[in-house]
């Protein structure tokens, strides 16, 4: 273990999904990490407050995030980039959906690229995200690298969650976690694939485990393959990357390292 982590996020990708869409990635990043189906998110099970959970490893009734309009913390609290630039880490984003700018403070992030869904859709959006971290990989190889693919969450709102439109563009976003991975596995990195949701219909927000129940993959040299336990949080993926990295975690946050 050590060395630097790739989180690769997929918004609104159901665990159920990620087995029937019969990708053959899939089933080596079953066979290749540690890995549960069932890992919960935190309510509300939307998007920006989940993602300021993951970064901060504390529930929404904390980080105060209860809807997709961010609003400063009322109490600040450091969340993973912030830990990881006090360890004198290095930290890249490419997303594409803007409001994910406010997840870590300015300075913390030393590269990062957002592209436009509105203007070029998210199909297009999710390959560029793609290639620009893939580059970043192969080029800078900075030690934590945040990729968030949104297409799969525009195609459930768009079409219902695991119609064939969906599972489409959960193969597809597979098809992208591949690349990544494989950039990222020779280089040293601690690959973990996760989503912030599920869904059901076409929407989620509900504490029903259609939108609550989420996938999580950890995969990397000298990690273990095996399943994680019974309780696995969204809230555990920042402590267990700071102990990857070898920073400290913030006095505050809730979630136990899985590793």
């Amino acid at each position: 273990m050590g060395g630097k982590a790739l989180l690769i996020l997929v918004d609104g990708m159901r665990p159920d999904a990620v087995i029937e869409c019969g990708h053959p990635a899939v089933k080596e990043f079953l066979e290749s990490s540690l890995y549960t189906l069932s890992a919960r998110t935190v309510m509300p099970s939307v998007t920006l407050p989940t993602h300021m959970s993951l970064f901060h490893s504390v529930p929404a009734e904390r980080h105060g995030i209860l809807s997709n309009t961010y609003t400063p913390l009322v109490r600040p609290l450091d969340g993973l980039c912030e830990r990881l630039k006090a360890a004198e880490k290095s930290c890249a984003f490419f997303y594409n959906w803007e409001p994910l700018r406010d997840l870590a403070r300015p300075g913390s992030i030393s590269e990062a690229a957002y592209y436009n869904q509105s203007m070029l859709g998210y199909e297009e959006t999710n390959e560029l995200v793609t290639l620009a971290a893939i580059e970043s990989i192969t080029r800078r190889s900075p030690d934590f690298i945040f990729v968030y693919l949104g297409w799969v969450d525009e195609q459930g709102h768009a079409t219902g969650w695991l119609s064939d439109e969906y599972m489409r563009s959960v193969r597809v976003s597979w098809d992208e976690i591949a690349r990544l991975s494989e950039a990222a596995l020779c280089r040293g990195y601690n690959v973990f694939v996760t989503a912030d949701h599920g869904g059901h219909s076409r929407s989620h927000g509900s504490d029903m485990d259609e939108d609550m129940l989420i996938p999580l993959f950890i995969r990397g040299e000298g990690i273990a393959p095996g399943t994680l336990p019974e309780g696995t949080s969204i809230m555990d993926i920042a402590p267990t990357i700071v102990r990857l990295l070898g920073a400290q975690p913030a006095r505050e946050w809730e979630g136990k390292p899985l590793i």
